[in-house]
């Protein structure tokens, strides 16, 4: 693997009893979010071969957006991706680390964890993108990370390259 991708679902509905944590859908403007970062990425030209998505409905919504501007990505839905923590992804992100650019759609405390952790191993080509992500991976927010050579996932190897939240993309 040469480029991972280390999305957070797009904005949703607020969690409140009687629902389903796992069941909450995407906000009009989390489904504005989600097509906005699909498009981004397409604008940086990474285009992933393999997706991995949480089982979580608001990880498939996401996907859903992503998947009209990357066609011909394979998808995954990965029961242990819901909720997991940074060890857990890691662990999921070795076992599918063939594809040359993969992308993990999930949750947070595990994603920005995880992206921070990877920060700290092998450092940033953008300054600027490692200080905005060690503080928050807000929703829809992707990180992009990318090794010199293609090979196994060794966390020391894939250096920040680019971190974009939809906020970047909305004029206000």
């Amino acid at each position: 693997m040469k480029r991972l991708i280390l999305m957070r679902h797009a904005k949703t509905e607020p969690w409140s009893e009687g629902i389903d944590d796992h069941a909450r859908a995407l906000t009009p403007v989390g489904h504005e979010a989600a097509e906005i970062m699909a498009k981004a990425l397409k604008g940086e030209d990474w285009s992933p071969e393999k997706a991995i998505l949480s089982t979580a409905r608001r990880t498939r919504e996401t996907w859903s957006h992503l998947s009209e501007v990357f066609g011909g990505c394979d998808m995954l839905l990965e029961d242990d991706l819901y909720l997991a923590g940074e060890r857990g992804i890691a662990d999921i992100i070795t076992e599918h680390d063939g594809a040359r650019t993969l992308i993990i759609i999930g949750h947070n405390p595990g994603l920005h964890d995880l992206a921070v952790s990877l920060l700290r191993e092998a450092g940033s080509v953008d300054h600027q993108a490692a200080i905005r992500i060690s503080s928050k991976l807000p929703t829809g927010g992707v990180v992009m990370f990318e090794a010199e050579e293609d090979g196994a996932f060794v966390p020391a190897h894939f250096r920040l390259q680019n971190f974009m939240k939809p906020k970047d993309f909305i004029e206000t």
